[in-house]
This record gives C-alpha cells, structure tokens and sequence, in this order.
C-alpha cells in the first residue's frame, strides 16, 4: 500500500505522523512511505533520516496526498488541503469532528473519503490506544504549564506549586480522573501541590485513591462538589471527554467568578469543545488569555509543545493499526479489528459513527 505522509500545516504543530522507525517497519514490509519535505524536521527528524529507511521524500503536499491511498496525519485536514483529497482515500488523524468546521465533514462526504478518528479507536473494554499516550504527555506537562502562568512575571497570583516550609502549596483541582487526570494528578502531587480529583466514576476515585493514597484528595463530581472545588482552586485543570462527542461543560461563568483572582484554568478538554463554560481555543503564539480576572489556557494540541516525545507516542501508538491497514486492505482489517472499526467516523463519504453523528445532531448513515 502506498502511505503518505504531509507535513503538518497547523500554527506551530511541530509533530509529525510517522517517525522513521515507523516509516521503516512499514517498508519492511513491502509498503510505500511518500514523506513531504520537512515533515519532521519539527521534531527532529531529518528528510535523511526517512531516506535511510527507504521512505521517499516528495517535495509538495500535493504530491503527499496524491500518491497515497492511505494519508496519516497528527491533526485534522485544514481548509488549504481540501483540495489534495483523491476520492476514495483514507485519512487517518485527530479529527474531533464534533467541534470541526462544517465544510470538513461535507467535503470528507463529497470526496467519498473514509476518515478514521484516531481519538475513537477503542477497544472492547473502552481503552483507546491511540489516545492514551497523548493523554498521558499532556496529563505529565500540566504542572508544567500550570507552574509557568501561577509566575508573577507571566501575570499570575505568583504562588510556588510545592509551596515552602511556612508557606502552603497551591490548590490544584482536576476535573476528570480518567488518564489525562490521573498523570496529572501524580505529577502535580510530585510536586508537593495540594491536588483534589473529582470524577463521577466512584471506582475511578477508588483506583486514584490506591495509587495515590493520602496525597491526592477526591470528590464526586456533583454539581455542588464542583462549585466548591473551583472556588478555593489556584489551578484549575479540565480533563474530561467523551469518545467522539463534544465534551460536558461542568464548569459555568459564575462558577469561574467564584475563583481567585489570576488563578489558572488549563482545559485540555479543548480539543473536543471545552468542558469550561469560559474555554475558547487559544495557540502555542498566544497560549492563553484573561477572563473574568483567571487566566485561561486553551490549546487544542499541547503534545505539540514536545513534539519529539509527541511524534513518538503517537506513532508508536497508532502503527499497529496502520499496519493492519496496509497489510490486509481496509476492509478486511475493519472486520478483523474491531477498535479500528470503531474510529471510523465516516466510511467512504457516509457518517459511520454513532456519537459523532449523536454529536453533530445527524444519523448515522453507514453501519459497518
């Protein structure tokens, strides 16, 4: 099969699809790699790095898509490569489509693509294989970031996470014990930070409790727990989300009035909508913003921040299915695999996917 790899063109996303270890084993295998130029040069790894591989490097994104009946991708197509789309490909990446731009879906539809959502990629027992690594990456950067805007120098209320002897930590609340929340949660607590987690899982709180034990503080994410919890918050962190749905808002404006003034507030649940009422998606050129006296940061793509680790954690992760692919035709490897049925959200122009259709207030349109 011929795969295709484009450089990403999102403002500063720096990570790329396939890193030459992938790009190697896909060879071996008697595929073919197209690399556009520069592709992960982001992260560190040079057009010669795929050569050596024997992935080939094309020079045009035009060329990336055109040679590929398989195009992987980090973060959804923008508008500028609508028009590189082949009818009848398949395109995998992070595609979110509850909260995309209409004109995604409806030329993924006209085209007749298939679109396979790396974040709906779930196993039987619900894991997502793909979306565990990055959740992990993002869950171990939050302090971090939240460590960077509590500064006084970057307009924050100027509190050390630990705290000192004499002096206490600051309070960190984590809406969201699922993976993203729970690493998170260890590395806020290896700071020393006070950290509370609130979940509607009780057996999710119970298994953070284990682990964590008398570090970490939890409450069940009633609606009272969590205006109290955002109150007395210096750091809030939002990490809840549905597979292929817009996330909950759990937090509203007056709510966000209630917090200190220049706390901080990281929504990663951005990426599917923002589960905080005051969320709006921000960059890595201007990450955050102020509203209602907190500090907000909103990036939809956080790994990107390390795009190296983030390459690898991606690549790593979604190999296998893209070799499924590759090996046995997509057809087949839908049948055999069902997580990888599950990730497509449109199957040769028709909506396939339940909660994305539920989302997008649509029927599904194809059942596989």
């Amino acid at each position: 099969m011929d795969i295709g790899v484009p450089k990403e063109v999102r403002l500063m996303e720096q990570r790329v699809a396939l890193t030459p270890a992938a790009a190697d084993a896909l060879v071996r295998a008697g595929h073919r790699v197209f690399v556009q130029h520069g592709a992960g040069e982001g992260a560190g790894f040079p057009d010669s790095a795929y050569e050596a591989v024997g992935a080939t490097i094309v020079y045009t994104a035009e060329e990336a898509y055109g040679r590929a009946d398989l195009v992987v991708k980090v973060a959804r197509p923008t508008e500028a490569e609508y028009r590189y789309f082949r009818p009848g490909q398949v395109i995998m990446a992070f595609f979110h489509l509850a909260v995309a731009s209409p004109d995604l879906l409806e030329t993924l539809q006209a085209d007749g693509l298939t679109a396979i959502a790396y974040e709906t990629i779930e196993t039987d027992d619900g894991f997502l294989p793909v979306l565990h690594p990055t959740s992990i990456l993002a869950g171990r950067m939050a302090p971090l970031i939240a460590g960077q805007l509590l500064e006084s120098t970057n307009g924050g209320r100027g509190i050390l996470l630990s705290g000192i002897p004499g002096t206490p930590p600051a309070a960190v609340v984590i809406l969201g014990a699922g993976t993203l929340g729970r690493n998170a949660a260890q590395a806020f607590c290896g700071l020393g930070a006070q950290v509370t987690v609130l979940d509607q899982n009780l057996r999710t709180l119970q298994e953070l409790d284990r682990i964590l034990g008398q570090r970490v503080s939890t409450m069940l994410a009633t609606p009272y727990n969590i205006a109290k919890a955002v109150s007395f918050a210096d750091v809030l962190i939002g990490a809840v989300s549905v597979p292929g749905a817009r996330a909950p808002i759990l937090v509203s404006r007056e709510m966000v009035k209630t917090m200190r003034p220049r706390a901080v507030i990281i929504d990663f649940s951005i990426d599917s909508g923002g589960c905080i009422e005051t969320s709006r998606p921000t960059n890595h050129v201007h990450p955050f913003y102020i509203e209602e006296n907190v500090i907000h940061y909103a990036v939809p793509n956080v790994p990107a921040r390390v795009a190296r680790t983030g390459s690898y954690a991606l690549a790593n992760a979604a190999l296998p299915f893209i070799q499924e692919i590759a090996d046995k035709g997509l057809a087949m490897a839908l049948e055999q695999t069902p997580a990888l049925q599950r990730g497509v959200n449109v199957w040769q122009g028709k909506l396939a996917n339940a909660r994305v259709a539920a989302a997008l207030g649509r029927e599904v349109e194809v059942t596989l």
